[in-house]
């Protein structure tokens, strides 16, 4: 059984910066992508970001440049550090995982990132 708790959510105004973390069980991690996707309130669950298990990346357009992904395989570890943060980054952030860049194959509770003044 895969399990993904993520940590590091909370409340940061507008052009701060948070890490989130992900801690993978099982023995999946170094086999599979590894993704963050987060979902707003009315919107659909979007992919933010994406590595695969040789550490290359991907992001969609709107957090390229202020968001950066990276794993840690001795840790069964993903990270997410987020900059510049905008009040339309705020959503639910999900770790996810996957055999492809889409990390779908499954994915945590999810942790809240909420960017206000």
């Amino acid at each position: 059984q895969v399990q993904l708790v993520e940590s590091g959510g909370g409340l940061v105004q507008p052009g701060g910066f948070l890490r989130l973390s992900c801690v993978v069980s099982g023995s999946i991690f170094r086999n599979y992508f590894m993704g963050w996707k987060r979902q707003a309130p009315g919107k659909q669950r979007e992919l933010v970001a994406s590595i695969s298990t040789g550490d290359s990346t991907i992001y969609t357009d709107s957090v390229k440049g202020r968001f950066t992904i990276s794993r840690d395989n001795a840790k069964n570890s993903v990270y997410l550090q987020m900059n510049n943060l905008k009040p339309e980054d705020t959503a639910v952030y999900y770790c996810a995982y996957g055999r492809s860049w889409w990390a779908n194959d499954g994915w945590g509770q999810g942790t809240q990132v909420t960017v206000s003044s």
